[in-house]
């Protein structure tokens, strides 16, 4: 998959079957903070998914509408990358990191 960083870099990745774009970005040092470790209590993972690829995403659940609804910078093709796990289908899969995060369990 590719991460586009913040600064515009893409950056390719591998991306292993079964684990979320969180959990990938955190195995290779991306950007992405996920303070509440994918629990669903933040929007600190949000991600731009690439318009090619967002219909082939699962429809978000109420739960992550409501954190993305927190997120800095929502875009009509944002998820929270801890609710998008990998599958064969989505190989090569694009998204693009916000300008900024808002981290609400930081205090």
């Amino acid at each position: 998959m590719t991460f586009i960083e913040r600064d515009g870099t893409r950056r390719e990745v591998d991306a292993p079957v079964g684990l979320s774009v969180l959990e990938i970005a955190h195995k290779h040092g991306v950007d992405i903070e996920g303070a509440c470790e994918g629990s669903l209590a933040c929007s600190t993972c949000h991600v731009i998914v690439d318009a090619g690829w967002f219909a082939q995403l699962e429809t978000p659940t109420e739960d992550e509408e409501d954190m993305l609804d927190l997120a800095f910078g929502l875009e009509k093709t944002s998820r929270l990358g801890c609710q998008i796990v990998m599958a064969p289908e989505l190989d090569g899969l694009v998204v693009k990191l916000p300008a900024g995060t808002r981290n609400m369990l930081a205090g």
